[in-house]
This record gives structure tokens, sequence and C-alpha cells, in this order.
């Protein structure tokens, strides 16, 4: 049975454009999108269209990453980096705006921005399908599509009035290309105190690069300029399990020893939350 069209996905359909081709105007068609020239996409029965062709550059997190993030999540404890991404969002962008998430994951970040924008449209981009399947749920707003985020994206020039990057990777080009003149990209990235007890106790936890700061103002300046900056930082209170799918929801869970997760006084009770997000507008 041809599964149906999800109503967030056809408000979005505007936005695409057929990755092979580059036609606009992908149509459902069977359960399917299908552009004039006849490549067609599939639509999963959770709601994410599968606009993703060939060898990806990544398979995304895995689902037990994804299922760590979403338990994590649930308990408010980024809550202050959803919030501030989501205000950054809401002064840059109208009540009507167009919203894509690069890197989307769940659309923990991307359902706080449709919060505060109540006639916005949301699309989250991510490789990950077992986190498309929460993001295509995430908001009755926000669509999912999976896409690579290192290519360039299946979107039309000029069509979104904020893109959104939080804990993802970047692809400036094709940020600027898809912002509209007036738009704004918003990244959101941690800083070098950003859980800085859990990496303390885990050396084998992904270390935040000094220089990263650096290059991310290197390889934005071509295309955009800050607008505005603010600090998120605040201590939080993790119970053990916290802690764990902390650790888990990150590509730090590859590296980080059994033995090591199983002593008892070996993660924190609480971690420093410190991130940076900034509100860039095009050159």
């Amino acid at each position: 049975m041809p599964v149906s069209l999800p109503p967030a996905l056809e408000l979005s359909l505007d936005l695409l454009c057929c990755p092979t081709c580059r036609t606009r105007h992908l149509h459902p068609e069977r359960g399917a999108l299908r552009c004039p020239v006849g490549h067609t996409f599939d639509i999963a029965r959770p709601g994410y269209a599968g606009l993703l062709t060939g060898t990806r550059a990544t398979s995304g997190d895995d689902a037990a990453m994804v299922q760590a993030r979403d338990r994590f999540l649930s308990t408010g404890t980024y809550a202050p980096i959803r919030k501030v991404g989501a205000g950054l969002a809401a002064d840059a962008a109208s009540e009507q705006a167009t919203v894509v998430d690069v890197g989307c994951g769940t659309g923990y970040y991307l359902a706080g921005v449709l919060d505060q924008l109540p006639g916005a449209r949301g699309l989250g981009l991510d490789t990950s399908v077992r986190a498309l399947r929460l993001a295509a749920r995430a908001h009755d707003r926000a669509a999912a599509v999976a896409w690579d985020v290192f290519r360039p994206f299946p979107l039309a020039d000029g069509v979104a009035d904020v893109v959104l990057d939080v804990f993802a990777p970047r692809n400036p080009a094709e940020f600027r290309r898809v912002l509209r003149p007036t738009g704004r990209l918003i990244v959101v990235r941690p800083t070098a105190r950003h859980l800085a007890e859990l990496r303390g106790r885990l050396p084998a936890m992904v270390t935040i690069d000094p220089a990263k700061e650096k290059r991310l103002h290197r390889v934005l300046d071509p295309f955009f300029e800050a607008a505005i900056t603010e600090q998120v930082e605040y201590p939080a209170t993790l119970t053990r399990l916290d802690a764990l799918n902390l650790v888990a929801m990150t590509p730090s869970a590859r590296h980080v020893s059994r033995t090591d997760l199983n002593d008892e006084g070996f993660l924190p009770d609480q971690v420093t939350v410190s991130v940076l997000a900034t509100a860039y507008q095009p050159r």
C-alpha cells in the first residue's frame, strides 16, 4: 500500500528540486516523489523523503546513538540551547518563515524554532534514517529529508529565511545559496569548556579543537558576516543514566570503553554546558 504524503512534506514541496537533474517541482505519485523528468524518490513509512542516492559520505547516527540522543534531550538539559537558537531565529524572521535545519538529527532544535514562529514551516536534512524517523514526527510543521549535507542541497535557490546548524557539519556555499538575501544562518557550536568534566574523565572522548572557532570564521567569512553572538553556559546536574546517554549520543561512544562506562565513580554528576550561538547575515 503506497505511503500517503505527510502534510508537512506537502507544505515543503515547493522548496525541493530533484537531486539528480535539479529540476524543480517534485510531485507526489503513489507513495513517492517524482520530478518532471521522471526521477523517483521514495517516501518512507515514518514520513521522511529519501532523496539521497548513490554512495553516502557517512551513514549518520546509528540506532543506539539516536535513541540515546532522544532520551537525553527529553530531560530538558539542553533546553537553554534550544531556546537561544529559537530566539535568534524568531528575531530574524517573520512568523511565516521557512526554516531549514541542516544536520537536523531528531528535529529537537527545529521544533523549538517552529514553536516560536507559529506560521513557519520547517525542513530538516540529515543522512541518518534512524534520526529522520523521529525528525519527521518532531513537529506538525516540520518535514524531513534524507540528505548528505556535504553535497549540493536538493533545494532551490533563495528559499530559506533561516538556516539552522546546531552541532552539525557545515556547507557554507550551500547555506548562502539557499538563503534569501535577507535571511539568517544560525550556527550553534561548543566552546572548549563544553562538557569539560566529562571529557576530563573519559580521555577517549572526541576533543574540541582549540582552533575550531578560527576555522569556523575562516570558512564562513567569504559568504557571511556575524550579526550577533550569544554565549550559553550553565552547570547541568546529571543522573548516571543522563551521563551515559550523553556519551552514547555522540561519536565518542565508538571510542569509550564499556569498562570506563561501568565504573560507578567515573562519570561526573555535573557538567558545564557551554556553547556559542551566532546569527550570520549573507554578504
